[in-house]
């Protein structure tokens, strides 16, 4: 592709003279989409459903593919949205079937700050990398008469002597193969050295140079998703330390990859889980499950990454306080009884071995602290991860998943809360839910005068099914056209064969089977609506008890922190159209993703965050809103859409009476 086919374009979409720009090789279809445009696609960008037609009128276009259009059509200009991109300023023509009204494609659209690994610097600051884990090379003065020391002594003299580590010992699992190693490798060793709060350890002894394989893995534990990543810690260093490509975080991380917890087959919830574990033998067969299943992600991140498992120096763990004590195998019952005390907080460092998982069996493990029952080290990290707790601001972070945990605070005071969210967002609970990855609807909009949908889908394939941040998207798009009220509910009497009774349950068919790859109509029913209003009257429910408990209103927020794996791309107005994020200015609305893997990353990478980690966790003041008063009552009355009180969300009441919606 040459230079020049990659620049800026204008896109003018008629007959509403819509004014687009295009950088780099999106298709009109992406574009169309990003602007707020409506082109009728029910195949998620695939091509196979024909539907997103449009006319070019002017300019230069490249098309991939044109299966559904003659060879007439495409003489007149006729071409595919979801395989066409723009090689000049063009103008193009959208058929009559596919036109909104004017009102809402000319309102102007806020794109959200999304911030990529590389832009953690942004946030964090004042961090050096020294990796908790480090491997050293030295070659050691063999014994004599005139020197005849222990071992274990004549290694810590010359590490004492060459690195100036005076607190340091030798791992006793160490010492009773120290004399074989040292003699095997003709005393010419690598040591691994790990940090701890009561001084450097000797993990591990390996022949030879080994100095350029310090790897690391860090997972975080959800209660729906395991997610993890596997970081090159020899050559590595912040983002903002130097701006060269090969100086940056995100080259560090050579592996990711997430798999379903394999504990849900036990419980969509905690506490069903904690329910489970009382059963006889359910705490160690949650224990299986959940080890099996990070063991799979480990073994898959080594063959990304084309990494020995013998090179793995470390393993660095985060995860809500239930799903720490399950993984541990600690009996989790009293979290969940009043006044909800768990077993632990802060767990030392210890062997891979101790904890049962495959990898490296001299690998160290690292836990990242909890606070109370609700509020576990996944959002110890995220603080951590985002820069909460170094920020002059005042920050709200919100961890949305199956709990809904969040954060309020700055670099002198920090508070925390919790509640069951349910796994709506992660695709639990929805009939074609699924999480984030190739194939599920991640955009939709719904044409208010024909019901007909425009849906993209994550790699632009035919749809699978739907993940959380599509879910928000469809559920707004039912209100701004007037298919549901704001109770949830069909409107019976709309003239659109996409609404239809089904088992029971009204639904609406957002993608029929012919244009899918499961070969099943993708429907939306009245009981996945049910299901995400309650998981999102939980999160908002949540974010202004939190908010009100440190005697704040939300418009003290001066940055609203978003993470969560469906968190990596939401629309801001649609989820606020919802009720799920409170109404404040889109610029003050910033996406971090996994926060928990970043805080993770951090870890591993810095001693300073390690022992920082336990500080921020102490710091943290839980308010506990299982038995809050304050929440159940705002809870309640966010189980409406928007919200009950609509002062709380003035300009998406606005834009519903707009439409006649409200």
């Amino acid at each position: 592709m040459v230079e020049s086919d990659m620049r800026r374009h204008k896109i003018t979409f008629l007959p509403m003279d819509r004014v687009c720009f295009t950088d780099g090789d999106e298709n009109l279809l992406e574009v169309a989409m990003k602007y707020g445009v409506h082109i009728n696609s029910s195949c998620g960008g695939n091509a196979s459903c024909g539907k997103c037609r449009v006319k070019i009128v002017e300019g230069a276009v490249y098309s991939k593919d044109n299966t559904n259009i003659s060879e007439d059509e495409y003489k007149a200009g006729m071409r595919l949205a979801c395989k066409t991109s723009a090689r000049s300023d063009i103008v193009v023509e959208i058929p009559l079937e596919s036109q909104i009204d004017r009102t809402a494609l000319r309102r102007k659209r806020y794109v959200p700050q999304i911030l990529s690994v590389a832009d953690i610097g942004s946030l964090v600051k004042g961090v050096e990398v020294e990796p908790v884990v480090s491997k050293i090379y030295i070659e050691l003065p063999e014994p004599s008469m005139q020197d005849n020391i222990s071992d274990a002594d004549r290694l810590l003299r010359e590490i004492r002597r060459r690195y100036r580590i005076d607190d340091i010992s030798v791992d006793f699992k160490i010492i009773k193969g120290l004399a074989k190693a040292l003699r095997d490798a003709g005393w010419r060793i690598t040591v691994t050295i790990a940090f701890t709060k009561t001084g450097y350890k000797i993990i591990d002894i390996e022949p030879g140079n080994k100095e350029d394989k310090n790897y690391s893995i860090v997972i975080d534990i959800g209660t729906t998703t395991i997610c993890g990543q596997l970081l090159d810690l020899a050559d590595c260093s912040l983002p903002g330390q130097d701006d060269s490509p090969e100086n940056r975080l995100d080259t560090c991380t050579i592996a990711e990859t997430s798999d379903y917890n394999a504990q849900i087959s036990y419980g969509d919830d905690v506490i069903s889980r904690i329910m489970y574990s009382q059963k006889k033998g359910g705490l160690k067969r949650l224990g299986e499950a959940v080890k099996g299943t990070i063991s799979k992600v480990i073994k898959e991140l080594l063959e990304i990454g084309k990494v020995d498992m013998n090179h793995v120096s470390h393993v660095v763990f985060t995860g809500n306080t239930i799903m720490t004590h399950l993984f541990l195998g600690i009996d989790p019952k009293y979290i969940m009884l009043s006044p909800y005390t768990p077993v632990f907080s802060i767990i030392p460092s210890l062997y891979v071995e101790q904890v049962g998982i495959d990898v490296n069996e001299h690998a160290y493990v690292y836990i990242y602290p909890c606070v109370s029952s609700y509020v576990g080290g996944d959002i110890v990290a995220g603080v951590m991860g985002s820069g909460i707790s170094k920020s002059g601001k005042t920050v709200l972070y919100v961890d949305v998943g199956t709990n809904g945990e969040m954060a309020l605070g700055n670099s002198d005071w920090l508070m925390c809360a919790s509640c069951s969210a349910g796994p709506a967002f992660e695709g639990g609970g929805i009939k074609f839910g699924m999480r984030a990855g190739k194939g599920a609807i991640e955009q939709v909009k719904i044409n208010p005068l024909t019901f007909e949908p425009m849906v993209l889908t994550i790699g632009r394939l035919k749809p699978i099914g739907i993940c959380g941040s599509g879910l928000i998207d469809i559920i707004a798009e039912f209100m701004i056209a007037g298919l549901i009220d704001r109770n949830g509910k069909f409107s019976r009497d709309l003239k659109t064969e996409r609404l239809r009774e089904g088992d029971g349950d009204y639904e609406y068919v957002l993608c029929y089977a012919k244009d899918t790859q499961i070969n099943r109509d993708i429907v939306v029913t009245e009981a996945d609506i049910d299901n995400l209003i309650r998981t999102k009257a939980a999160v908002f429910a949540g974010c202004i008890t939190l908010v009100e408990s440190a005697g704040l209103t939300l418009d003290d927020v001066e940055m609203l922190i978003i993470a969560g794996g469906f968190g990596h791309y939401i629309d801001i107005e649609k989820a606020q159209t919802i009720g799920l994020l409170p109404e404040l200015p889109a610029e003050r609305f910033v996406f971090v993703g996994n926060g928990s893997l970043l805080g993770a990353r951090l870890m591993s990478m810095s001693k300073s965050c390690f022992l920082e980690a336990e500080r921020i966790a102490k710091m943290m003041t839980n308010i506990e809103l299982s038995d809050n008063n304050r929440f159940m009552e705002e809870y309640v009355a966010a189980m409406f859409l928007p919200h009950t009180n609509e002062k709380a969300f003035p300009g998406v009441i606005a834009r519903l009476n707009e439409k006649g919606r409200g």
